[in-house]
């Protein structure tokens, strides 16, 4: 009987165990305090990552890798998902492909063409995409706005029901291309010119492959239907449609409408309680960014285009009309001291400053200041016109992301909003750290998990077993954003190492030049 319990013990000890000499990875992340994404707190474990999968997550003290890497006293995290990136047009570019300002925040995957902006042909983008690799993964929208003005112009009309059918066809194309959704700016010319039904019909091809519906909405603030009806119509594209829809950069703009946050987040809940998957997305800042045009112009003012623009600013009767509505809208974005220029290419001295200051130099008041500006360009702006109290009463909502709005542009060029820089560390630094608005596990949630599951993204998103190797590793205690609105060029700080497939980014805060990033295409 010994003979047989001595040998049983010599056959167990030769059966591997989890965690065991004979497993390999290659690499692991060990003792890290791993927030998996779902919102639960953070646990003590190991990560294994083998090509560009987590292979296993655990105690993996008897595991090898070629490259280990000690975590302790640092959070291990999934990749940040910006669900609403202005990217596209600087990753189709060799100098920003690499995304350096996007994964020095611990971003791996950005949406790009919202708005409703961009290329119409997806497959002619994701090639452009990928020329010179990509520093991350990328998902595209397909972008309505795009469409619209492709096949209608700048007129302000519905589409005749050939145009529609064209407009359905691109919608298609770009589904079966891999677009995870429709993205649409009704609040911009000329997406502002399309009704409800057009963007329900276009939805309803979305629905066909399990897309999404993201819209900047037709209102902010009281421009026309008001920021609530705007929220009503949005919402109703789910109604129709039974697809996800995503309020995005949502907020209440301007004086008249502070203090509407709590009614425009119940209007979400009703909807959501009614069985409808609402959602919204969201930048930390107090601050907009637009285009000086969307800001003051009035819609009808901009039909047909700049040609047509710039012959109603030279009618004198029109210019009055024109002027008189840009009066109410400045009031709407709080006035002139509130508008800072960010990009004028026409006159680069200008950005930085604001419109009354610009304005007071030339002796002219703000209104006549713009239109003069009208005629050369249109420069871009930062608007201050948001409050404090409504950005955290819609941040801490369960249904609300966490996403920039940012671009991706060259190094020192124009004085962009810092939001391109600093979305994702200030939301740790500044809400959770500092002031205690929510906990470190939901807001990484927003950034994380909460997003693949709205865009269906089942690989990506969580710290589990399978799921792909997009993973950051953040020291808390030196998570901070450095880009301010008039020195934005800063990274921001405290991601020591970053992961996008399996590769590495980040090595030690450093840049690996890796890029390994992929243009994800759903359902492919």
């Amino acid at each position: 009987m010994k003979i047989w319990t001595a040998l049983l013990s010599v056959i167990l000890l030769l059966i591997p165990a989890h965690g065991s000499a004979q497993e390999t990875f290659d690499v692991i992340i060990r003792n890290g305090r791993v927030l998996d994404g779902s919102g639960n707190p953070w646990f003590s474990a190991d990560v294994g990552i083998r090509g560009d999968h987590i292979a296993a997550v655990g105690d993996l003290s008897g595991a090898r890798a070629e490259d280990e890497i000690d975590a302790a006293g640092l959070y291990v995290a999934p990749g940040f998902i910006d669900t609403h990136s202005h990217s596209g047009g600087g990753l189709v570019t060799q100098a920003l492909s690499h995304a350096r300002p996007l994964l020095a925040q611990g971003i791996t995957t950005v949406f790009v063409n919202p708005d409703g902006g961009g290329p119409v042909d997806l497959s002619e983008q994701r090639e452009d995409l990928m020329q010179y690799g990509l520093g991350v993964n990328t998902a595209q929208f397909v972008p309505h706005t795009s469409i619209r003005r492709q096949t209608i112009g700048m007129e302000a009309r519905a589409p005749s029901p050939e145009e529609l059918e064209e407009m359905k066809a691109w919608v298609r194309a770009g589904m079966e291309e891999g677009a995870w959704g429709l993205s649409s700016a009704t609040f911009y010319a000329p997406g502002n010119y399309a009704g409800p039904g057009e963007i329900i019909a276009l939805a309803e091809i979305v629905a066909e492959y399990g897309g999404a519906y993201q819209s900047h909405p037709r209102d902010e603030s009281d421009y026309t239907i008001g920021v609530l009806a705007a929220a009503e119509e949005i919402i109703d594209v789910s109604r129709r449609t039974g697809i996800p829809v995503i309020v995005t950069h949502i907020k209440v703009l301007g004086p008249p409408v502070w203090g509407f946050s709590t009614a425009l987040v119940r209007r979400i809940e009703r909807a959501r309680q009614e069985g409808y998957q609402v959602y919204a997305d969201q930048y930390p800042y107090t601050a907009s960014a637009t285009g000086l045009t969307s800001a003051l112009l009035p819609r009808w003012a901009q039909v047909g285009g700049r040609d047509s623009l710039l012959a109603r600013l030279d009618d004198p009767d029109t210019l009055a009309r024109i002027k008189e509505d840009m009066e109410e809208n400045l009031a709407r974005r709080g006035g002139a001291d509130r508008i800072q220029f960010r990009r004028v290419q026409f006159e680069e001295s200008l950005e930085g400053r604001t419109l009354d200051q610009v304005a007071e130099e030339w002796g002219v008041s703000p209104i006549d200041a713009s239109v003069r500006l009208f005629r050369l360009g249109s420069p871009s702006i930062v608007s201050f016109n948001m409050h404090e109290a409504d950005v955290r009463g819609l941040m801490v909502q369960p249904w609300t992301m966490t996403a920039s709005d940012g671009d991706l542009v060259p190094w020192q060029v124009g004085v962009p909003h810092p939001r391109s820089y600093g979305t994702f560390p200030r939301k740790i630094r500044q809400y959770v750290v500092e002031e205690g608005l929510m906990d470190l596990a939901s807001a990484i949630r927003t950034m994380t998990s909460l997003p693949a599951n709205v865009f269906r993204m089942a690989e990506r998103g969580m710290i589990r077993s399978g799921a792909m190797a997009d993973v950051v590793v953040f020291d808390l205690a030196r998570v901070l954003d450095l880009a301010t609105y008039t020195q934005p060029h800063q990274l921001s700080e405290g991601m020591i190492h970053v992961f996008v497939n399996g590769e590495v980014a980040m090595r030690n805060g450093e840049f690996t030049g890796s890029l390994a990033g992929r243009v994800l295409r759903k359902g492919l």
